[in-house]
């Protein structure tokens, strides 16, 4: 499947008039409302599907602004989105503007110093075209040092301080791929969310998860869950999806599974995979859906049997 197909299956409105070529046929096609969920101590409602923004990454503007038409047309009002996400920011913030009132954004930043995080928080201001960002976060946390230098002199955490004093930013999270960062990082702040792979792989195989999803549930966090349907990491060079460096499940039948066991747990909901074409599929997933109860774990670890999870905690 080309990576642009997705576009092709889905929006009504305004957009179908202006690429009848792609939303002609499915105009009349209708979905379930999205479940929502309340983003821990923040008290706001975001649906339990976010878009990933780095979906957007390199296909252009008119690819931006349909798929954001079908996103938002179909429910989704949390919206992701990061500085290293290539052109991700510039393509995002005029194809959100119609919306951007309706949805929640959450972009996050890698720089650790005060002086770095305030220029990236202004850069990503001015890309995504709007006077704040309702959630914003300490990208990819994966050591100590970044602990270290954040809350230190001149860290990265009096640039997020003062832009929530001055309503530029709303809320404060991070993101990490390390259990012991993760937890030691919830110890330093009292942070509003946290965005953590939970993978059904990765909790029974890498006994990853578990241990960060009860803190956090402890601290009334908001979680965010990535990598829902990771299957294993990438043995070579070659890529199915460029901006996934992961095998993710592709049979319909293993993601919904993968998504069942993620969405079944105590949080706030996932992101999805960095493809539209893995919007279309959790969209899918989810629709008419209200609850998501958890799928027999006899079947989870028959299909997780002998696969090396992406992340693993270091005495599994």
């Amino acid at each position: 499947m080309k990576r642009r197909s997705f576009v092709k299956l889905g929006a009504a409105g305004s957009m179908a008039l202006q690429f009848p070529h792609i939303f002609g046929a499915y105009t009349s096609e209708k979905m379930g409302e999205i479940p929502k969920r309340v983003l821990g101590k923040t008290g706001e409602e975001v649906t339990v599907l976010g878009f990933g923004g780095i979906a957007l990454k390199n296909n252009g503007q008119d690819f931006a602004n349909e798929l954001i038409a079908v996103a938002f047309d179909r429910g989704i009002r949390y919206y992701d989105i990061a500085p290293s996400y290539g052109d991700s920011q510039e393509l995002l913030g005029p194809a959100l503007m119609p919306y951007r009132k309706k949805t929640f954004l959450a972009c996050k930043t890698q720089a650790r110093d005060q002086q770095g995080s305030e220029e990236e928080l202004h850069e990503s201001l001015d890309l995504l075209k709007t006077d704040h960002i309702d959630l914003y976060q300490f990208h990819a946390l994966s050591k100590m040092e970044d602990l270290d230098q954040i809350f230190g002199p001149g860290g990265a955490i009096e640039t997020f301080q003062k832009a929530r004093d001055a309503g530029k930013i709303r809320f404060i999270g991070f993101s990490a791929h390390n259990e012991e960062v993760a937890l030691k990082a919830m110890d330093l702040f009292d942070f509003d969310s946290i965005l953590y792979p939970i993978n059904c792989v990765c909790w029974y195989n890498g006994d990853f998860g578990p241990r960060v999803l009860k803190k956090a549930r402890k601290n009334d966090m908001g979680i965010m869950a990535i990598k829902a349907i990771a299957k294993n990491r990438l043995s070579g060079d070659e890529k199915s999806y460029p901006n996934l460096w992961y095998h993710p499940y592709e049979e319909d039948e293993l993601i919904e599974k993968s998504l069942q066991f993620t969405l079944s747990k105590d949080i706030t909901g996932t992101v999805h995979a960095g493809d539209s074409v893995f919007m279309k599929k959790t969209l899918q997933f989810i629709d008419g859906k209200k609850e998501f109860s958890a799928p027999d774990k006899d079947e989870i670890l028959s299909m997780i049997k002998d696969i090396k999870p992406i992340f693993s905690h270091p005495e599994a």
